[in-house]
């Protein structure tokens, strides 16, 4: 399936690429660091920094892009977002930006063009609440954190 999704490149996003998938199975497309070119941006380890990307969308209604860290940047180097998954809703025209935290042990520097979410778009359904005095029962019931089992 596929969605139309109209995007703003802000003018610092200027000579970067667009995202893209890497693959054609891809669920999602990295997003860049759009920073200045002499200004790569330092997070120490347990800092986070807001990430502009220079980009803006427009997503259709009934539509959200989820920002979500890059499993390589995680893996390697302790780098992942404060609140993953970030949601872009498909009413928001602002630039997009990544809340990124560095969880290891030393500095990371965030450079210009670098790959540093990925972004996937997703359907939305909104719920309308049908308040009740009971719930059904069910196996679980209100079995909570590890009622499961390990």
């Amino acid at each position: 399936m596929s969605v139309i999704v109209r995007v703003r490149p802000l003018d610092h996003f200027s000579g970067l690429e667009l995202p893209r998938y890497q693959t054609a199975a891809s669920a999602g497309m990295d997003l860049p660091a759009a920073v200045p070119d002499n200004e790569p941006v330092v997070i120490a380890p347990g800092e986070w920094r807001l990430i502009p990307t220079g980009l803006a969308i427009a997503l259709p209604e009934g539509f959200e892009a989820q920002i979500r860290p890059r499993s390589g940047l995680a893996a390697k180097f302790g780098i992942s977002c404060v609140n993953t998954p970030g949601t872009v809703d498909a009413d928001y025209r602002g630039e997009i930006r990544v809340n990124l935290i560095n969880h290891g042990p030393e500095p990371f520097t965030v450079k210009r063009g670098e790959r540093i979410a990925q972004m996937i778009v997703a359907p939305v359904t909104q719920i309308e609440w049908a308040p009740v005095a009971e719930l059904d029962d069910t196996a679980r019931g209100a079995g909570g954190f590890g009622s499961t089992g390990i």
